[in-house]
């Protein structure tokens, strides 16, 4: 299969952002033999601190997620938190993300298969690739066809994430598609003081090094102004990085 690409801010902020990061997705859409859709969260529910950021909330932010997908012909994946946002995501969305922390909570994912759209899981910080096959079962077993893992790294002490790429060959093994985040892959969490830190100068690192044991996917958190993003902001890639990276992993 040819590589595909996920791509977004990390929060739906405003729309000349929004906007501007979808352009460019679009652009490099009709540039390169590849799929790409667009990603952002309307609500990040397990963010660390309660003053944080978390988004626009359901109602308007699948009203944007819509506007882009109209506007730009790109896509949509986001990500659910509760059962209950299941069907009215899957309206919108053309694959459903099940973050991360929640990769074993079995009635989310049970509603998202439900819906009969392709389903994303993020591999747990705190879970090894050969038991996500159980995440994958519940998926299957509720109905979905299409079934995708990310990898994202493991918890490595109490603040910080190491990367085995292992994990990309064996979650080939059980699921449809493996996808590599490289963004999240870099976060140091809760560095400072309830504020994720982030190793960006890796980023590109980890797509090549993802490439080599031959995942499937890359998923990249962009925005024009990383030190200005309301959320992710120390990981987050700089849109204008992303082109010469997606060049490098489509060639």
């Amino acid at each position: 299969m040819r590589p595909f690409f996920i791509i977004g801010p990390c929060v739906i902020e405003d729309a000349s952002i929004m906007n501007e990061v979808g352009s460019h997705v679009k652009y490099l859409a009709s540039k390169y033999h590849a799929d790409f859709y667009f990603k952002s969260s309307f609500d990040k529910a397990n963010r660390t601190s309660l003053t944080s950021y978390r988004g626009p909330g359901m109602i308007a932010g699948l009203q944007v997620l819509s506007d882009i997908k109209e506007h730009w012909g790109l896509p949509i994946v986001t990500d659910i938190h509760e059962t209950s946002q299941a069907l009215p995501v899957s309206e919108i969305a053309d694959i459903i993300q099940i973050p991360a922390f929640l990769c074993r909570q079995t009635d989310l994912i049970v509603a998202a298969a439900k819906t009969g759209k392709p389903i994303c899981v993020k591999k747990g910080q705190f879970m090894s690739a050969s038991d996500m096959r159980y995440s994958v079962q519940k998926a299957h077993d509720s109905g979905a066809d299409t079934i995708y893992l990310t990898e994202r790294g493991n918890m490595f002490g109490y603040n910080d994430l190491v990367v085995d790429f292992r994990n990309i060959p064996i979650m080939k093994e059980i699921c449809n598609a493996v996808v590599m985040d490289c963004t999240h892959s870099v976060q140091v969490p809760c560095e400072n003081s309830g504020v994720s830190g982030g190793r960006p100068q890796y980023i590109e690192s980890m797509a090549l090094a993802a490439k080599a044991f031959g995942t499937d996917g890359y998923f990249f958190e962009v925005h024009p102004d990383p030190k200005g993003a309301l959320c992710d902001s120390a990981c987050m890639l700089q849109l204008d990085r992303l082109e010469d990276i997606v060049r490098k992993l489509v060639d």
